[in-house]
């Protein structure tokens, strides 16, 4: 069961400056208001085409956000946006001239989360780092291709924050976006680690943002996800409540996979797909031996809801 949201009024770090980026995205612009609103004073960190996503901010919430225009491949334009921030909450968004994932995107965005950790790495007042990746990073393994069988699937390993996508498998696939997750973040975690950066990691599920279509590359192998058992999703107000969690509870630590809902059935896999396309069909082909079948999660969030429910906790007793 999913933990309450938290409670806006509470929080302990209310004069801390944070910077936020990219904020361009849905997910980062929510996130930016959202600590706006929590009393933060939010540097919000972003490429050319984010800027309207800010109109809705009140004048009065607008003087602690600040906007930074963001060049991920551009030093200098990371250093002047952590300037003064004691935390930073990093999610990598495509550049404009490069809005697909291909065999080259895993260059680019390892080259990106480098830069902002190096950067992070430079700048006295940062305390502390959550970095976004996605349950592509978690998944994709050499073992997936053995349990095409009920009994195998049954004895396969559940999935945790402890086990890592096979880079060579999604090489092998072409699953391009789980390759450039993958590298991306353990590129962040070898420079946090080599520069004593204090930094958590949110392996996060398919986003259901407003702007969500079937072309998100996160979907290559939403099939097979499926049948394995691990294809789960994420509302974005629920992940933006477990990125301020995990930011303000000074025990949280290593990596965190994030959802709230899990594709089981073949009616949850329709109605995700009525939500990626209106022209999906009414029922998907099946056998009759699947049409009422639940396939076994193989995949936990055990560890940051429990983090979540502490932390809810101690804010109700302060």
């Amino acid at each position: 069961m999913a933990p309450a949201a938290l409670d806006d009024d509470h929080h302990a770090m209310s004069s801390n400056t944070v910077c936020v980026m990219d904020a361009s995205g849905h997910l980062g612009s929510t996130l930016a208001q959202r600590l706006v609103h929590r009393g933060y004073t939010v540097h919000a960190a972003l490429q050319s085409h984010g800027e309207s996503k800010f109109g809705s901010v009140s004048c009065e919430n607008n003087k602690r956000l600040k906007i930074f225009h963001l060049d991920p491949f551009d030093y200098q334009s990371i250093v002047d946006a952590l300037k003064g921030c004691s935390g930073l909450f990093y999610t990598f968004e495509p550049p404009q001239d490069q809005p697909d994932y291909d065999e080259y995107m895993a260059e680019v965005e390892v080259r990106a989360a480098h830069n902002v950790l190096e950067a992070c790495a430079r700048t006295e007042t940062i305390d502390k780092v959550v970095f976004t990746s996605s349950v592509t990073a978690v998944v994709w393994r050499n073992d997936r291709s053995n349990n095409k069988s009920t009994a195998a699937a049954a004895a396969a390993p559940e999935l945790d924050e402890r086990h890592w996508t096979d880079v060579n498998f999604c090489r092998n696939f072409k699953l391009w976006h789980a390759l450039s997750k993958t590298l991306a973040e353990k590129t962040a975690w070898a420079l946090a680690m080599d520069r004593s950066l204090n930094m958590v990691s949110m392996n996060v599920g398919l986003v259901m943002s407003s702007d969500l279509s079937i072309t998100n590359p996160y979907l290559k192998g939403a099939a097979e996800m499926y049948e394995d058992g691990v294809l789960v999703t994420v509302d974005v107000n629920f992940l933006v409540d477990a990125q301020i969690c995990v930011f303000e509870d000074i025990s949280s630590y290593g990596r965190y996979i994030c959802f709230n809902n899990i594709i089981t059935q073949s009616e949850d896999a329709v109605n995700l797909a009525r939500k990626l396309t209106p022209s999906a069909p009414a029922s998907l082909p099946q056998s009759k031996d699947q049409d009422l079948r639940i396939i076994q999660e193989r995949i936990s969030n055990k560890k940051l809801n429990k983090l979540m429910v502490d932390f809810k906790s101690k804010s109700k007793e302060c």
